[in-house]
């Protein structure tokens, strides 16, 4: 019988690889560029650091199992994950991607891999129709992002997934925003899954990381193959910083949900907000697919604010929410897209996804809910 989610986060399903049998509790940060070869032809497993290292395979180990996977690459940020994976395509092959995708995501698609003869066309995923009409003969992949960054729509991964069959092609989920603790796209039908660990699987603001699980092994043995090549390795003491993050996951997402439920129904009757895209609210869109593909919503919230000016006023007024970047740490952050995430796409895809000078995404920590709704309150005012 295997062990439930929250126990996994700890301890992954099977028995970690003790290399030297110390019995420490924390597993160890192997510190080494190299290792020496028992003898010709010999080796102990670890050859070179950038093919494997123990701390970052006990951290593969853990989000393998979590993800429902066979293998997890392991790589020094998200972006690398992503584009290394993209390497696996080759010049003609078409992918059909989420239009509503993080801002470095749609940059890398259009800067890199347009330039090396790769097409995409950018779709909303979440229109079953519209995706079936974005495919053509030679696409080979669906990029996905549920829910997206910024504005939270939900795609049906598993209808998405029934659809990549029927042409052929590869499904990929980032599955960032709501972790393996609240949604499994393999269990969906997905072939890839990719995270930016920098945000809620390490949790806590202060490393850089990214995941790529799969349910194939030839797909794991050729992303290993491009991780060696490229060599965009996770280090060491970045992989035991994520380790040591996936172990509270579970409380954190709890924690995380909670407060933006609360603070996205707060912002709703507020007067000075025109629109919150959260999951969790009843009265989205993709509320219904999220019940059924999600055990739970994340700490991710968006909302249109009456103005501009009230934008700025809320971004220089927080005191207690930071305005930031990143998302998925324990502290509460507020982004402003605009300038920031999606600073690179072209104001006109901007506006048409909803991005404009009121949007506001808020990444949700685990503060006293109260203490952030004052802020946002006074903020607000």
């Amino acid at each position: 019988m295997g062990y439930q989610t929250d126990t996994v986060c700890i301890h992954g399903q099977g028995q970690r690889e003790d290399v030297e049998r110390t019995g420490a509790i924390s597993f160890p940060i192997y510190q080494t560029a190299a290792y020496a070869h028992p003898g010709v032809g010999r080796s102990t497993g670890y050859d070179y650091n950038r093919v494997q290292n123990p701390t970052r395979k006990e951290a593969e180990r853990i989000v393998t199992d979590l993800e429902h996977g066979v293998d997890t690459i392991s790589f020094s940020t998200g972006m690398a994950a992503v584009s290394a994976f993209m390497e696996l395509f080759a010049p003609g092959d078409h992918v059909v991607a989420t239009d509503d995708l993080y801002g470095g995501v749609i940059r890398t698609f259009r800067n890199i891999n347009e330039k090396n003869g790769m097409e995409f066309t950018f779709v909303d995923t979440s229109d079953l129709q519209a995706a079936e009409r974005a495919i053509r003969p030679n696409t080979k992949l669906i990029y996905v992002e549920t829910p997206t960054n910024p504005m939270m729509q939900i795609t049906d991964i598993r209808a998405v997934s029934e659809l990549a069959k029927k042409h052929g092609c590869l499904l990929a989920v980032d599955n960032t925003f709501l972790t393996p603790y609240f949604q499994n796209p393999l269990d969906l039908g997905a072939d890839i899954v990719i995270h930016s660990a920098t945000k809620y699987l390490e949790g806590h603001n202060d490393t850089l990381g990214g995941f790529v699980t799969t349910g194939s092994e030839e797909l794991a043995q050729r992303m290993r193959e491009m991780v060696k090549t490229t060599g965009a390795c996770l280090a060491p003491f970045d992989a035991w910083l994520i380790l040591r993050g996936i172990k509270t996951l579970s409380v954190r997402m709890e924690k995380h949900q909670q407060n933006a439920l609360a603070i996205a129904q707060w912002l709703t009757a507020h007067p000075r907000v025109r629109k919150v895209f959260y999951s969790g609210l009843k009265d989205h869109p993709g509320y219904a697919i999220a019940q059924r593909q999600c055990r739970g919503y994340g700490g991710m919230l968006t909302f249109h604010v009456d103005s501009q000016e009230t934008a700025y006023r809320v971004l220089e007024r927080v005191r207690l929410i930071r305005f930031a970047e990143s998302l998925g740490g324990t502290e509460s952050l507020l982004t402003y897209p605009l300038t920031q995430t999606h600073m690179d796409v072209p104001d006109e895809e901007r506006r048409a996804k909803g991005i404009d000078e009121t949007t506001l995404r808020m990444s949700v920590g685990i503060e006293n809910v109260q203490d952030l709704i004052a802020d946002l309150e006074q903020a607000l005012a």
